[in-house]
């Protein structure tokens, strides 16, 4: 084992049993469970905007992965109810409208329902760390943690895909590869969806991750 990777390994080690102790809600405990062999979920939010410490997520979509299968029948699609009016730059991305929104979940329900939903399985996304940034800030307030499933981030095995297929001597230079998400589904011959939804974006990512598995040899 590389030296490197054992103190990296131990120190996730001790930030994971740190946050399990820390954990505000017991109810929550299974997220420190063994991972389901062979699963996964896919997640995408949306959001009013990209402002991490003020905007808010208005929309959650999550599907469950086990091997190569996308389990369809097996989703989350959530809305939530803002506390703030929607700009018009905001509703022109996704579409919801304030109305569109009214009956939906308040944060917490919202939130409380999606860690049931993932367990203790890892989390598969398209730029994951800003979704999750914002899963964080809605729930540490009442859990004192942040999620502390594994993270697979679909956008660098795509990066790694498409790397490898570059002559060698371009493999040591610094070659700007597109990772934008209709060019991610093109290269795949993936089908695509309306984007900016978020169960739509869910489905599409999970489809790509499967594929990307297969493509890079660490599918079953």
């Amino acid at each position: 084992m590389n030296p490197v990777d054992g103190i990296e390994g131990a120190w996730r080690g001790l930030v994971r049993a740190w946050d399990r102790w820390h954990c505000g809600d017991e109810r929550y405990a299974f997220m420190w469970e063994a991972e389901p062999p062979d699963e996964a979920v896919v997640l995408d939010c949306e959001t009013t905007g990209l402002d991490v410490g003020r905007d808010q997520i208005i929309s959650v979509g999550a599907v469950r992965i086990v091997g190569d299968r996308l389990l369809t029948s097996e989703r989350l699609e959530l809305l939530i109810r803002p506390t703030r009016a929607l700009s018009t730059e905001a509703i022109r991305v996704h579409g919801l409208r304030l109305r569109d929104l009214q009956d939906g979940l308040d944060i917490q329900e919202a939130m409380a329902r999606l860690l049931r939903f993932i367990g203790s399985r890892p989390l598969v996304g398209y730029y994951l760390e800003f979704d999750l940034a914002m899963i964080h800030r809605a729930i540490f307030p009442w859990l004192g943690v942040r999620l502390p499933q594994r993270r697979i981030e679909v956008s660098a095995l795509y990066h790694d895909w498409k790397h490898r297929q570059l002559p060698p001597w371009a493999q040591q230079g610094n070659v700007t590869i597109d990772l934008r998400f209709a060019t991610l589904m093109r290269e795949l011959d993936l089908p695509e969806r309306a984007a900016h939804d978020a169960l739509n974006d869910a489905v599409m990512t999970g489809l790509a991750w499967i594929k990307l598995r297969r493509l890079l040899g660490e599918g079953r």
